[in-house]
């Protein structure tokens, strides 16, 4: 297979210098969000039942500071990185590989002190490199058809991870490969409250990483896990597929480089309409009182995924809702983390004001293919009979609309705020961002197991 052998040859030295200073970035912002994401009830509930285990401590679980195997401590940490909602995105397949990758850079890196910055910008490349080929080869249909890629097509990102950091060989990055697609899950029914969804980035990396570690004893996989015309992971999962994806422009055209970050702690596919929405307010000095109408212009996958009828069932539901997040917006003139309390996610004004919002699949964004599918046009019509319109084709954060690094740092800093006092903080970022000149993650792993402020 092409993807195992690229994965397995990768070099440092093969990755432009613009996707290694990407790389470092979102593995920053990866920490920041599983930080944030640890001390959630979800993460915790995992956590307490990884620790029951009592297995070898060699891996510590982020924001806590217990020590548990690698295999647990990637299950739990990939979780909190998917416990808020604010992970990286990579539009095309789907994928949030920072939730994925580098929870299994982390344990991998503490459980093995030889492996060094260079090492792990490496494999972070290689695993989103991987993973991103196989989810623009499913495209949206695997998740039309109900599957949620991060669990399923997410396992590619944490297994070319550690395959990569465990130096396997080509063969046995194949089998790595081979074993991963067989054990990845997720429904996307999770999305309309249950807290399983969180856990799918868990398993998915966990799996990942059990894939190498057994490809590396010799187990094998599938050796044609995405070929296959029947049981193979496309042919399964996405049934139609688009097959020239996987290698089209590889080692030359960076999927490692196309990954965006998320501004809203939410689903991503809202993003382009909270950015219309604040647009329209700040430009005109509306307020929610002056809105009558609402009316949000998506295309098919994002209406199908966000623009159900929302119920306040619980944090994830709120999350993943169109109807919810807008409100909040126009209420608030923000969206932010404690706009997802638990607390507030049944405020009586966000519900009275849904009533006001109308989405529908808009044509014109359809039309324009997978390359729009997060994109947005508003028209707000106010009480006094104004009609104001905004189209955004780039939510902020996407590599066409993108945020400068000192935005994602300030993330970073108020991610990891309530745990890393501000000199802590401050020095992580520095040893990120000079990742590659580090012959080992100690310090870096040494920072995240400070005291808690």
């Amino acid at each position: 297979m092409a993807l195992a052998a690229f994965a397995s040859a990768l070099t440092f030295d093969q990755i432009p210098a613009q996707v290694v200073d990407d790389v470092k970035l979102h593995l920053l912002d990866g920490i920041g969000v599983a930080l944030y994401g640890s001390q959630l009830p979800w993460t915790q509930h995992v956590a307490h039942v990884a620790m029951t285990e009592g297995c070898t401590p060699v891996a510590t679980l982020l924001g806590d500071g217990r020590r548990t195997s690698a295999l647990n401590a990637v299950l739990v940490n990939a979780t909190a990185g998917h416990a808020f909602e604010m992970d990286d995105i990579h539009k095309n397949s789907v994928l949030h590989p920072n939730s994925l990758g580098v929870p299994v850079a982390l344990a991998l890196a503490e459980a093995h002190p030889g492996i060094g910055g260079a090492d792990v910008i490496t494999a972070l490349t290689a695993g989103t490199e991987i993973g991103a080929r196989v989810g623009n080869a499913a495209t949206t249909a695997l998740f039309l058809n109900g599957f949620h890629p991060q669990g399923t097509t997410g396992t590619f990102v944490s297994a070319a991870a550690a395959g990569r950091l465990l130096q396997l060989t080509s063969s046995q990055m194949q089998h790595t490969l081979g074993i991963a697609g067989s054990m990845g899950a997720g429904l996307m029914a999770a999305q309309e409250g249950a807290m399983v969804k969180r856990l799918h980035a868990g398993r998915a990396a966990q799996a990942g990483l059990h894939a190498a570690l057994l490809a590396q004893q010799g187990f094998t996989g599938i050796e044609n896990i995405l070929e296959a015309g029947y049981g193979g992971f496309l042919s399964a999962f996405a049934r139609k597929c688009k097959p020239e994806q996987l290698l089209d422009g590889l080692g030359t055209d960076w999927e490692a480089g196309k990954v965006g970050y998320k501004m809203y702690p939410n689903v991503t596919s809202i993003h382009a309409a909270l950015d219309a929405m604040k647009a329209l307010m700040q430009e005109h000095g509306l307020s929610a009182s002056d809105i009558d109408r609402i009316e949000v212009g998506c295309g098919h996958m994002t209406f199908v995924h966000t623009a159900w009828r929302y119920e306040p069932k619980g944090v994830t539901a709120a999350q993943m809702n169109l109807f919810y997040g807008l409100a909040v917006m126009a209420l608030r003139g923000s969206v932010c983390a404690s706009d997802y309390a638990e607390a507030r996610i049944a405020d009586s004004d966000i519900m009275d004001f849904i009533s006001r919002i109308h989405p529908f699949e808009d044509e014109i964004i359809e039309s324009r293919g997978a390359e729009a599918r997060h994109a947005a046009r508003l028209q707000v019509k106010t009480k006094s009979g104004q009609l104001l319109s905004h189209d955004v084709w780039a939510r902020r954060g996407s590599p066409e609309n993108p945020v400068i690094p000192e935005e994602v740092k300030e993330k970073f800093f108020a991610n990891s705020s309530h745990l890393l006092n501000k000199t802590t903080a401050e020095e992580l970022v520095r040893q990120v961002l000079m990742l590659e000149s580090l012959d080992s993650m100690e310090e870096i792993i040494s920072l995240l197991k400070e005291e808690r402020t």
